[in-house]
């Protein structure tokens, strides 16, 4: 009883401050990535991308009304839902840890002793508040992922298989499997991960089943496990809605009943089949048949949530991602189709090429009164092939064949090997992809910068000098930008320390139950590497998907105070070794673990994301319509749009999602205030499997040609407007790059869309050159605008939209701040005079930087994460492009307010090279501004710290040569014209101060060269 009351108090304690840890540091809006999407979502029910997240949107619903209508102050409730979900994991992860000290210090039959009451309430308190405080699960504790959620599913499962244990001796005790059964399911609609813990699960049962284990046993628990995940992966998962899909097809198209009655009739079979063998196992006594059916039943009510996804798109919501309102694209939005899938048993090398394709099953999409067949799904065959591909991808836009002949010193002409494919797996995908984010929880983090490959950004430290300059090339230190970086955490390995005392003693003093766990561990973290086959240079870091992994070793983190207690009993007494080995484990993890991570993951004082997705819809005139790309330039934009309803006016069109065929439809629809896009194509002619891409075939056409015509012929169904292909398909072709608009420059001057002063620059006809060798939706949808819109609706560009989804309009977009406008204007001015002057609509930009712009409390935020400082350069670029518009306009007084403004907003912290070329900008503004203490004051402070960073650069190309190159280069380049631009307004201190830095530079570095 005194165990249970202790045991019971503790955890709830455990839960209680790590929810006061995640609420003190939460962020009190919404953050980048995908949160702005799920709190939207959230808020009004609707639709996030492939695979969705039912669940998790329903019960972040719940959170929001904790706002009680205050529609600024509902993000940081759905995040305090994510505080919450990880306290609880935070308790249930206790109670696990003192579960399975417990089996080895607590006999059965005997009364407890206060020694190992003690060992077992401080493994608990140990291990779960090091998970607490780890660096990847505390990231999303405070913001409204799924991941927060997802951790909660694993840890009660586990907790639960545990309490099953305990109790198997008990009547009922099966209903704990059943239990797990519905959780399970229920975690589908959070996130797939939990489904890693069944091989673990399978073992315990096994273990416990079994009166004498053996090896040829625990290896067949394993395959029945990973069967066992298959099963509900596929089979559940996915198969289910297969059948339901092709049950439906059947019903549809073969006997002309509407959608929909093949799919009832399926779930008819599928309640009746089961009904039906849950009576059988009844009526005949067979228990384990019973406990399959019934779990089978449990795990598909759990999974039950994901009707929300059906029924709500049906409703036609604003975010409507992939629009499943039906059987078929319903198994399309469950399988992710959108992101294709990876090789993983047999696939091509990056190198390899297409030499064939073998036809798959057919493409089914809902018609007007059918399910019509849009074409066949093909296998690619390449002429050069490998069991357990790794270096496959061949996409040279993102980089990834340059990368792999880098990471690999492959030569530019070399063939990859199988060799090369191991040497990735477990150099990039094992050490840099898992070890390395590993080694930030228990090791030590060297700062938060996204890491691809480089020493210098994203790297894991110990804190221990000799060890830490073995590892990074023999360099002396640090740079003091790294050093007093938040990010940069030291924890001295102590909490690796710790878990491996823990696993060795679990080991000795219970294989079982120690093989579980690292079962567990095995499956949430190796088992994924293995599962996703990364690629490289991927836009974030992803360390959030083996957090399961990491609670695992938390385990043993916590079992490590039992270890050291073992040991410290052969001096003292057990009583005493016990509360010594609390004392120690508390400081050597959660305490440290909680001192060096508190600053770099304090958001409480954050709004970056939300107020530059402000600044972005700011930028846009009324009832404009804004082009972004990615996802930090559009989520966010979608929580202030439907959750603060700030600037519903303007229409937000993703242009990664815009070659889809159901998002070109919904833009065809009202949407809050804003009216349906000028699109004017029939549904029919860019449905899914018409007109995908369009290739470019040179007809010879030197004149430009009107774009009305070109779209016309795009969407022609002439056979004369179309070119047949070898396997006998036709297809629409573009025949000219050399494009023009026909302007009407009264609606032109009716719609404002020029400002006055530019009135007699406005274009009869604009003309330029197609960017690209294909024609997607997206661009067709862009025509289709360009070609309709009539300059009725303002036309914006994202600034951090790519140059190439411009189509070759660069000359016509007009910077007015966060998004470029499109004009039909020309200047009698070279393309750099345009760039830097007259390619500026001054007023506006003014007017919205000083006016209108809000900045994230940048300057005072106790922590900017990398997303957030990384958009310091596009930032200050702002600014900067401001200043040398109004100076060169003569407005030297509003310049100099835009550089003290921009002075105001930026913090005074620097924190990347990036940055500090942007800087360099706006040092040379400020001289010409008159402001020459504050050039000073910032040439200085950016040179420092370019200078730090370049002798460690430098320190570690002694041993890696060419790693840093391209840092060193550009390091090297702001050095240089900054003691330039001192040079030119006469400041002899910074000018000498700069030669001599750069002196010290080209020396180390001509030593580096010579070594």
């Amino acid at each position: 009883m005194n165990y249970n009351k202790t045991n019971n108090l503790l955890g709830w304690i455990t839960f209680f401050v790590s929810t006061l840890v995640y609420v003190l540091t939460l962020e009190p809006t919404a953050s980048y990535w995908d949160c702005g999407e799920f709190i939207a979502a959230a808020y009004k029910m609707q639709i996030v991308h492939q695979p969705g997240a039912p669940l998790f949107l329903m019960l972040q619903n719940i959170f929001s009304n904790l706002a009680f209508g205050n529609k600024e102050s509902l993000a940081y409730w759905m995040n305090f839902g994510s505080a919450v979900s990880s306290g609880l994991t935070i308790m249930f992860l206790f109670w696990t840890i003192t579960a399975l000290a417990r089996k080895v210090l607590w006999k059965n039959n005997t009364e407890i002793t206060q020694s190992s009451l003690i060992q077992i309430m401080g493994a608990g308190l140990v291990g779960a508040l090091a998970y607490a405080v780890s660096d990847t699960f505390w990231f999303s504790a405070v913001e409204s992922e799924v991941y927060a959620m997802s951790s909660l599913c694993t840890a009660i499962v586990f907790w639960a298989i545990l309490k099953w244990e305990a109790h198997v001796d008990e009547p009922r005790s099966d209903k704990w499997l059943l239990f797990i059964a519905y959780i399970m399911g229920l975690s589908i609609g959070v996130h797939l991960l939990n489904l890693l813990t069944i091989p673990a699960l399978a073992l315990v049962v096994y273990f416990k089943r079994t009166k004498s284990p053996t090896n040829g046993g625990v290896f067949k628990t394993l395959l029945i496990g990973i069967v066992i995940v298959a099963f509900v992966l596929w089979g559940i998962i996915q198969y289910l809605i297969k059948f339901a899909a092709y049950f439906d097809l059947f019903f549809v198209n073969s006997l002309s009943l509407g959608f929909g009655s093949g799919v009832l009739c399926f779930m008819i079979l599928v309640v009746g089949g089961l009904t039906y063998g849950i009576f059988y196992s009844i009526k005949h006594v067979k228990p384990h048949l019973n406990i399959i059916l019934l779990s089978i039943c449990f795990i598909i009510f759990g999974y039950g949530s994901f009707a929300m996804i059906l029924v709500r798109a049906k409703a036609d919501p604003t975010l409507n991602n992939s629009d499943p309102d039906n059987a078929f694209s319903f198994l399309s939005y469950l399988n992710r189709e959108q992101y294709g899938e990876e090789p993983l048993v047999k696939g091509p090398y990056f190198t390899s090429k297409v030499t064939d394709r073998k036809e798959g099953g057919n493409t089914y999409i809902k018609g007007e009164e059918k399910y019509e067949n849009i074409g066949k799904k093909y296998n690619y065959i390449y002429d050069r092939e490998t069991v357990f591909p790794r270096i496959y991808s061949s996409d040279a836009g993102r980089g990834h064949p340059q990368f792999y002949r880098s990471w690999l010193n492959m030569g530019e002409s070399e063939e990859p090997t199988f060799g090369n494919n191991l040497n990735f797996f477990f150099t990039y995908q094992i050490g840099h992809m898992y070890a390395r984010y590993f080694f930030w929880n228990f090791v030590g983090r060297q700062n938060d910068q996204k890491g691809d490959g480089s020493f210098t950004e994203g790297n894991w430290i110990t804190g221990i000098k000799p060890i830490d300059q073995a590892r990074l090339g023999g360099q002396d230190a640090l740079p003091d930008s790294v050093k007093t970086d938040p990010s940069n955490n030291k924890f001295y390995g102590l909490p690796l320390i710790l878990g491996l005392i823990g696993a060795l003693w679990h080991f000795k003093r219970n294989q079982k139950d120690a093989g579980i766990v690292g079962l567990l561990f095995f499956f949430t973290g190796l088992a994924i590497v293995l599962y996703l086959n990364q690629t490289p240079l991927q836009p974030r870091e992803r360390d959030y998907a083996y957090a399961g992994s990491f609670y695992a070793f938390a385990i043993w983190i916590g079992l490590g105070v039992a270890g050291i207690a073992d040991i410290l009993q052969k001096k003292t007494n057990p009583k005493t070794a016990g509360l010594i080995a609390t004392v120690v484990g508390l400081l050597a993890a959660p305490i440290l673990m909680a001192k060096d991570g508190w600053d770099d993951h304090d958001r409480s004082t954050k709004y970056v994301a939300r107020d530059l997705a402000k600044n972005y819809l700011e930028s846009c005139a009324p009832n404009a319509i804004l082009f972004t790309y990615g996802d930090n330039d559009t989520y966010p934009l979608w929580y202030v749009q439907e959750v603060e309803n700030f600037r519903p006016d303007v229409r937000i069109v993703n242009l990664s999602l815009l070659s889809a065929d159901w998002y070109v439809r919904q833009m065809k629809d009202k949407v809050n205030e804003s009216a349906p896009l000028p699109i004017t194509m029939k549904d029919s002619q860019f449905k899914q499997g018409t007109r995908d891409g369009l290739s470019f075939l040179d007809r010879g056409f030197k004149e430009p040609i009107e774009l009305s015509s070109i779209l016309d012929v795009l969407l022609s169904d002439n056979p004369n407007d179309q070119v047949e292909y070898q396997d006998g398909s036709r297809s629409n072709y573009l025949f000219t790059k050399n494009f023009k608009l026909t302007v009407n420059r009264e609606e032109v001057l009716k719609n404002k869309v020029v400002p006055a002063k530019w009135d007699g620059n406005i274009v009869d006809t604009m003309v330029w050159n197609y960017n690209k060798d294909y024609v997607s939706k997206a661009e067709l949808a862009m025509f289709d605008i360009l070609v309709h819109n009539n300059w009725k609706r303002p036309i914006y560009f994202a600034t951090t939209v790519p140059n190439s989804n411009y189509m070759g309009l660069d000359n016509y977009l007009i910077n007015e701040g966060f998004a470029l406008k499109l004009m039909p204007i020309k200047f009698n001015k070279t393309e750099e005079e345009m760039r830097m002057g007259e390619s500026v609509n001054t007023e506006a930009l003014y007017n919205n930087t000083m006016n209108k712009f809000v900045w994230g409390d940048l300057a005072h935020a106790r922590y900017l994460d990398h997303e957030s400082y990384g958009m310091l350069s596009l930032i200050v670029n702002n600014f900067s492009t401001l200043s040398q518009s109004l100076y060169e306009e003569g407005k030297k007084e509003e310049a100099k307010k835009a550089l003290a403004r921009c002075l105001e907003v930026i913090p005074q912290r620097i924190y990347s090279l990036g940055e500090s070329r942007v800087l360099y900008f706006l040092c040379k503004q400020l001289y010409q501004a008159g402001l020459t203490d504050k050039a000073n004051a910032l040439l200085e402070r950016n040179a420092t710290y370019v200078d730090g960073l370049l002798k460690y650069y430098i320190a570690i190309a002694k041993t890696k040569p060419n790693l840093e190159m391209q840092n060193i280069q550009m390091g090297t380049q702001v050095i240089y014209s900054s003691g330039e631009l001192a040079k030119e307004y006469k400041q002899e201190k910074q000018a000498k101060a700069m030669e001599k830095s750069l002196n010290e530079i080209e020396t180390m570095f001509s030593g580096t060269q010579g070594k």
